[in-house]
């Protein structure tokens, strides 16, 4: 039967299938320490699920067994030398910088979309059974079943990692009442290698295999919805949703895997656009811009917030006689006086730069 559900997998654009058992309870105690050191940050959901979680049968009454996905996301059109490509618009600190997975279609739609065509097809083969599809969308524990059922390892920066295909991909799980036979674990592969750790601009990874939200780009500029903590944002760069820095550096990312979906495909004015152009955006053309994307759940005044950040950081990088600077400034005076008192705010800090 996994033969047959590893075939209409990828005729639904998933790379690989794996089906993982329900028992997480050895995942318990390091999750709940993660929590107790208020490595969540805002983010209260995580501690409100608590051990839910790790308990797949009480999130979905009934579930034997979990299978779960691996979608690529690298844009068909990107290049082989990506990641270097990557680390270079981290030089250019007038240029907005948006994570990779974000610069095209919203993913929870994409990988929740197939993995119900997924269940369909198993459904006409099976007849109907009791499921329920995920992806990044509840409290599952979505590295912990992707790698207890060998879609990959846990590496350093806790994101999965597989040989075949580095880490540039999205997980996606659907719980069932079947009980399919779980597939093997695959052996870690990172050795003595700490090049994400190393590449952390804000130290995240307080230890292998360990992330305090709190200081992660990825949380500030996406899952923080209040105001970024001062000593953290000279620290951000040109960051303006999401951070790659742990997977660009990563050296299995040479065999990352490009989508075959157009879906994925960045958006104009997501890769490579100036910052005085996104913090000229009002919201309306937020709105339109980011129509169907994952950068549209922030909202405007969390990205004018993580713009004028990178603004101020761009202020601090370049010359003081370079024009740019005269630009970057203009742009974030005519915010000065924006509704929003945390837009202000950092307006504010990032003139001051």
């Amino acid at each position: 039967m996994l033969a047959s559900i590893r075939q209409w997998a990828r005729e639904l654009g998933f790379a690989h299938v794996g089906v993982a058992g329900v028992d997480l309870a050895s995942a318990e105690a390091g999750l709940m320490q993660w929590l107790a050191a208020g490595f969540h940050g805002s983010m209260d959901y995580m501690a409100a699920h608590g051990l839910k979680r790790a308990r797949p049968a009480e999130l979905v009454p009934g579930t034997v067994s979990v299978i779960t996905a691996r979608m690529d996301y690298l844009p068909r059109s990107e290049a082989p030398d990506w990641p270097q490509r990557e680390r270079e618009r981290l030089a250019r600190p007038a240029e907005g910088v948006v994570s990779l997975y974000a610069r095209g279609r919203d993913y929870h739609k994409v990988v929740r979309a197939r993995l119900q065509k997924l269940q369909d097809r198993i459904a006409a083969q099976l007849g109907p059974f009791g499921h329920r599809v995920f992806s990044d969308s509840a409290p599952v524990l979505e590295g912990e079943l992707a790698a207890r059922s060998g879609l990959g390892w846990r590496g350093k920066h806790t994101l999965v990692l597989t040989r075949e295909a580095g880490s540039m991909f999205f997980l996606g799980e659907l719980f069932v009442d079947l009980a399919l036979p779980p597939t093997p674990a695959v052996e870690p592969h990172c050795g003595s290698c700490t090049a994400c750790i190393d590449a952390c601009p804000t130290g995240a990874i307080v230890a292998p295999g360990r992330v305090d939200a709190r200081r992660c780009i990825s949380y500030l500029t996406i899952e923080h919805d209040g105001a970024i903590d001062e000593a953290l944002r000279p620290l951000m760069g040109n960051h303006v949703y999401g951070c790659d820095d742990c997977q660009t550096v990563c050296p299995w990312n040479k065999y990352a895997q490009r989508s075959e979906l157009p879906d994925f495909d960045a958006r104009d004015g997501l890769g490579g656009a100036a910052l005085v152009e996104l913090l000229a955006w009002t919201e309306e053309e937020f709105l339109r811009r980011t129509e169907g994307g994952p950068i549209r759940r922030i909202g405007h005044e969390r990205w004018l917030r993580n713009v004028a950040t990178a603004m101020g950081n761009a202020i601090a990088a370049l010359p003081a006689d370079d024009p740019r600077v005269s630009a970057l400034r203009a742009v974030l005076q005519a915010r000065a006086g924006h509704p929003s008192a945390m837009v202000r705010e950092h307006v504010r800090w990032a003139l001051q730069r």
